[in-house]
């Protein structure tokens, strides 16, 4: 039925058509995936005040070959996605089955909740996305997004079930969102630029982070990223940028700026020796990091360390800069420190902790 009701509203001749999800309704949603390529429209909106639910049991999916995703869109120029209404992914038997915690019979590949892939002008309005198997929403190979008033909350232990992921995307803004996962609020991954995020409230969740970049040797690269205006809460990480040893390409040209901590781990954080599962041999190559602003950060670390600059012996970060930064360790007021490790930049106005460890450039 609900494909069938898209499908009217993918055939009509009516320039600017309407596909609606009313309030008061809930629908069961089989994994799906509408393509674009075909409509009639390049100006559809698709009006969710409903309730969208996924199966509960991972079992009871129907899918044709692996579950890579539950709702998807592909193929579009011009899609509006908006509505007070929840999409919930209905996660909790597949967090049963991470890897993390279920070696024997655990899923390597669960769904991501929501994709869009291979599209352009695509905006996503006040919308809630709750308990997604893994990431709520994917921005794959697309560009011009706008993802704006959003609610995304699994709970803080959920595997995998970052906010919204980046990849191979551009120009792409996030804004005025609350976001509450098991992992990261905000991701960027390989081949995105021009991503622009702003007015977040992040928490639970591992932060936003750039990465990671570079596994198994890959070239990969992010670039042109600001992020601004985001307020953490008792996140692992706040901004963040990690990479695997043996990786190739770079992140470079980011700021983040007017941040603000609430007992945060590690509310500033760039890690070259990324390797969540704790058995990666060490590698000489690296993904370079470069030209990566720091400015008017503000709050509590959860911990004393509250900057942490790990960065590559063969290639070391650099130009990277330190402006009004005030971190105060949440358990002893003003004794926060920093560490450094081959990292290279300038510092300027107040900043504390000190990050003496950070080596001044001159040509910088």
């Amino acid at each position: 039925m609900f494909k069938h009701a898209w499908d009217a509203a993918c055939d009509t001749s009516a320039p600017s058509p309407t596909f609606l999800v009313p309030q008061g309704k809930t629908y069961l949603l089989q994994p799906l995936t509408f393509n674009g390529k075909h409509c009639n429209s390049n100006n559809i909106t698709l009006q969710i005040d409903g309730r969208i639910i996924a199966p509960t049991k991972p079992s009871a999916w129907d899918c044709e070959t692996n579950c890579n995703h539950w709702i998807g869109f592909e193929n579009f120029d011009g899609l509006h996605i908006q509505g007070s209404g929840t999409i919930n992914g209905q996660g909790d038997k597949w967090w049963k089955l991470s890897c993390k915690d279920n070696e024997k019979s655990c899923q390597h590949r669960k769904p991501t909740g929501f994709m869009i892939g291979h599209s352009k002008n695509v905006d996503i309005k006040g919308l809630t996305f709750e308990d997604s198997p893994q990431m709520h929403i994917a921005f794959e190979s697309s560009t011009l997004i706008h993802a704006t008033e959003l609610t995304i909350r699994a709970p803080g232990h959920s595997p995998n079930t970052d906010g919204i992921h980046i990849q191979r995307s551009t120009n792409v803004s996030i804004d005025n969102s609350t976001i509450q996962t098991g992992d990261d609020c905000i991701s960027i991954g390989n081949e995105s630029k021009y991503i622009n995020i702003s007015n977040i409230k992040c928490g639970p969740g591992h932060g936003i982070s750039i990465g990671s970049l570079g596994i198994m040797g890959k070239t990969e690269d992010v670039e042109f990223v600001h992020v601004r205006n985001v307020t953490f809460h008792g996140t692992t990480n706040g901004v963040r940028i990690k990479t695997w040893q043996g990786g190739h390409g770079h992140a470079r040209n980011i700021k983040f700026e007017d941040i603000i901590s609430h007992s945060s781990t590690r509310p500033i954080i760039i890690d070259q020796y990324y390797c969540p599962h704790k058995q990666c041999k060490n590698q000489t190559s690296a993904v370079e990091i470069s030209n990566i602003a720091y400015e008017n950060i503000n709050g509590t670390s959860h911990k004393k360390i509250a900057v942490q600059l790990s960065c590559s012996e063969s290639i070391p970060c650099k130009n990277i800069t330190m402006k009004d930064i005030n971190l105060i360790y949440e358990k002893h007021k003003d004794k926060t420190s920093s560490y450094c490790l081959n990292a290279r930049g300038l510092r300027n106005g107040r900043v504390h902790p000190s990050i003496s460890c950070l080596q001044q450039e001159d040509n910088f």
